[in-house]
């Protein structure tokens, strides 16, 4: 069986908060886009070889999913956001990775989707460390962050 390897895309785009378990042998990465401007989360299931959500076991689909509904309230409710975007398009990165973005109507991209809309604004040190703090501390379970 081949070994999971993130996407060099994606590691070189997003910041490792932690990793969660969708099933018992199934962990899932959850990654921060590195842009300022909006609150996103890319959950990446660490399934080799998979680019397409019916790739994953049922049960390993059914928690992401759970996940994403959960997570998505509890941000929605954070941020006071007008919507929260859900997507997993693949088009560019074929590795399965599902996005959730904050979306509020004063963003730069809104009323538009924010792929491809303009060039991310990479956080700062001190803003890395606090949104890390933040999105950890609302989301990912004390035994379950790296």
């Amino acid at each position: 069986m081949a070994l999971f390897t993130l996407d060099p895309r994606l590691a070189a785009d997003t910041h490792l908060l932690g990793r969660i378990s969708l099933t018992d042998d199934l962990p899932c990465q959850v990654r921060l886009l590195d842009d300022v401007r909006y609150s996103w989360l890319v959950l990446v299931p660490e399934q080799p070889e998979c680019t397409e959500a019916f790739d994953l076991p049922a049960a390993g689909w059914l928690s992401l999913m759970e996940y994403t509904a959960r997570w998505s309230r509890i941000l929605k409710q954070h941020h006071g956001a007008d919507k929260i975007n859900i997507g997993a398009l693949g088009n560019v990165v074929s590795q399965l990775h599902l996005h959730l973005v904050v979306r509020h109507r004063t963003d730069p991209a809104w009323p538009g989707p924010v792929w491809g809309h303009s060039t991310a604004v990479p956080y700062t040190p001190t803003q890395l460390a606090e949104q890390k703090n933040i999105m950890c501390r609302l989301l990912i379970p004390d035994n379950q962050t790296t």
